[in-house]
């Protein structure tokens, strides 16, 4: 069973939005889109950057050190030079508060 723990608030993160929140000694990105939040890891898999310092573009979020793209829904790799997948958390919202399993 997933322990779910509250990040953030849904009003803080407008759509469009990311922002790095930690877990434990995880780093995680939360994005809003279009009003559906959606948790990834925070870090690169190509190099060490953080993710929500990058762009995003719908549901495609873009790594600002060398233009890998993941799909924040299934962490899949969209673009090089990344090649390992990123991961994906489970979130739901609880009164406006973002929630993430880990």
């Amino acid at each position: 069973m997933s322990d779910f723990q509250t990040v953030a608030r849904a009003t803080e993160i407008e759509p469009g939005e990311m922002r790095q929140v930690r877990v434990g000694r995880k780093r995680i990105a939360i994005i809003n889109v279009e009003g559906e939040f959606f948790a990834i890891d925070d870090t690169c898999t190509h190099e060490e950057a953080s993710l929500s310092e990058g762009d995003l573009f719908g549901d495609i979020v873009e790594c600002p050190l060398h233009g890998a793209a993941f799909n924040v829904r299934t962490g899949e790799v969209e673009a090089f030079p990344a090649v390992v997948p990123v991961e994906t958390y489970q979130v739901r919202i609880v009164d406006d508060e973002i929630q993430v399993a880990t």
